[in-house]
């Protein structure tokens, strides 16, 4: 139920999911004898044969699974072991199934809800979340990104991990340990390349490629998931959450966003009316209108940069790290959600994917590059009709 209510915030009020996040993003550790157990179990052989070492004390330990840093006996490479935590499964199939059925009662005694596809959103983010639970979608998911870095040339530039499958089941994932600093990291980004900016244009150009040219994109690029690697590429990390977009979704997805550029709200009234679907002849002035009063607001969200100062023995070191009022993000996908429904739209899942994303680059614009306009910088790809090539990276 915890993970359910954290990530859906189109479904709940956003103190509840903020609250919920917390929860789930800071989840009590599980002891190392039960993560050994588990490790036994799915790899069917002597850990000492397969790892090196396991560090006992996790990297990071959230609702769903736990993270060990170790090094495999063959290569003597550096890996994280992605585990999954007791009777998570179980629990969130439950869970699930009884939202689920609720939902189908709920529609059945007041079908006005049926017009908000509740059952629907629900079956979608269940199918989203079971896939969460399963390292095998991950891994394909790595794979892919991977695969599509490499066919666009961008392997000089960015990477996923390394799946090592000899030794990574579906409730155990192997992975290389990439080693780099959050992209919020302003004074280490620093210390690694000369321009911040570029390395901000060369995450976004990487990115907006994936929704055109992979089957499927990062859905959840906050700064734990995306880093400056020490290498200079752009580290994409946890492919848990993933987005499938449609060429249809796309194609008013581009409009949407040329026109947010440009504060064209009738244009955008028009995207998000193809985007919703709607059988339905609505008022593009007033729902022009409307969109202008909630979008007016993102220039309001709260970005809070905390800069910290350290004395070293040789001179002061400074770091600046972006803080989202999840709170207020969350709000403003309440406030768009509640509008289009009140015109009959019903917004597929991935675009508030996808917005949620833009929101995260958009504070990393903040802080890496005030002065840049991340939707009408003529660096950065985000048209169809042209696909992204190298040199657009750094051009």
């Amino acid at each position: 139920m915890v993970r359910f209510i954290a990530s859906a915030p189109t479904l709940f009020p956003a103190e509840y999911v903020e609250e919920f996040q917390n929860c789930f993003d800071r989840a009590p550790a599980v002891p190392y004898d039960v993560i050994q157990s588990i490790l036994r179990e799915e790899l069917q052989r002597p850990l000492y044969s397969i790892y090196e070492y396991i560090d006992p004390v996790p990297i990071a330990s959230a609702s769903i699974a736990q993270v060990h840093g170790a090094r495999l006996k063959s290569s003597q490479k550096d890996v994280v072991i992605k585990v999954l935590k007791p009777g998570i499964e179980d629990t969130l199939v439950a869970d699930l199934n009884f939202i689920f059925v609720v939902a189908r009662v709920l529609e059945f005694l007041n079908p006005e809800l049926q017009r908000t596809s509740l059952v629907g959103i629900i079956k979608d983010i269940k199918e989203s979340m079971l896939e969460e639970v399963d390292f095998r979608k991950e891994a394909a998911n790595i794979q892919a990104f991977q695969g599509y870095i490499d066919a666009m040339g961008f392997d000089r530039q960015a990477k996923a991990p390394f799946v090592y499958q000899h030794c990574s089941t579906k409730r155990v994932l192997t992975m290389e340990r990439l080693y780099g600093v959050p992209l919020t990291d302003l004074d280490s980004i620093r210390s690694l390349v000369p321009d911040p900016e570029l390395t901000l244009v060369t995450a976004l150009n990487v990115w907006f490629g994936s929704l055109i040219s992979c089957e499927s994109f990062h859905a959840d690029v906050h700064a734990g998931n995306l880093w400056l690697l020490r290498d200079g590429r752009i580290g994409f990390i946890d492919f848990g959450i993933v987005g499938r977009i449609s060429p249809r979704t796309w194609a008013a997805m581009e409009v949407f966003l040329a026109s947010f550029a440009t504060e064209d709200y009738d244009a955008m009234a028009s995207a998000l009316s193809e985007m919703g679907a709607t059988g339905n002849d609505i008022n593009i002035d007033e729902f022009a209108k409307d969109l202008r009063k909630i979008f007016s607001s993102i220039q309001d969200l709260d970005t809070e940069i905390i800069v910290a100062t350290a004395r070293g023995p040789d001179a002061t070191e400074v770091s600046a790290n972006v803080v989202l009022d999840e709170r207020q993000m969350n709000a403003l996908f309440l406030d768009l959600v509640r509008v289009g429904e009140s015109y009959g739209l019903k917004f597929p899942r991935e675009f508030a994917l996808l917005m949620k994303q833009l929101l995260y680059f958009d504070r990393y614009t903040r802080l890496l590059a005030p002065s840049m306009n991340m939707l009408r910088d003529e660096r950065i790809n985000i048209s169809t009709n042209r696909q992204p090539r190298r040199t657009d990276l750094f051009q």
